[in-house]
């Protein structure tokens, strides 16, 4: 289920990366539901919200590469290595790894990472983000519902 979870999240991701970055012109503005969801097409070299962008090159390797790899390798090693893990644990890391693991092909492969939603609602304005950062964030909550109501298991 691990597996399935992780795959899935990482072709939806790449897919629709894929498809931004053939369809969308580059900072392009295309309201999707009015002016409330925006579709576009930026590249982000850094990490969330650019943090990160303007680091030498051997940083921005290690962070932004080689770290997040090694800790999405130690998270899915701790998840496949404990027989009795809560459900929605399992599946919460598996989103954060699958999303981890979207942005990681991006940074590897292009360099940047596409990133094509933002949400406008009012006052409310998000960065633009991807499906990736969508199951990651989704994981997370996931992760921090879990440790409020007590279920959470050692990792």
């Amino acid at each position: 289920m691990i597996l399935i979870i992780v795959l899935m999240t990482v072709g939806c991701d790449q897919v629709s990366k894929e498809l931004t970055r053939k369809k969308v012109e580059s900072e392009a503005f295309i309201p999707i539901i009015k002016n409330h969801l925006i579709l576009t097409n930026v590249e982000n070299t850094g990490a969330m919200l650019g943090f990160g962008q303007d680091f030498p090159p051997i940083l921005k390797r290690f962070l932004l590469q080689v770290l997040p790899m090694l800790l999405l390798l130690i998270m899915l090693y701790r998840i496949m290595s404990k027989p009795n893990l809560n459900l929605l644990l399992i599946i919460a890391f598996a989103f954060v790894i699958g999303g981890g693991l979207g942005n990681l092909i991006d940074r590897i492969a292009y360099g940047s990472v596409t990133d094509f939603f933002q949400i406008r609602l009012g006052i409310f304005k998000t960065g633009i983000f991807n499906i990736a950062d969508i199951a990651v964030t989704l994981g997370l909550f996931m992760f921090i519902f879990l440790i409020v109501r007590g279920k959470k298991s050692a990792i």
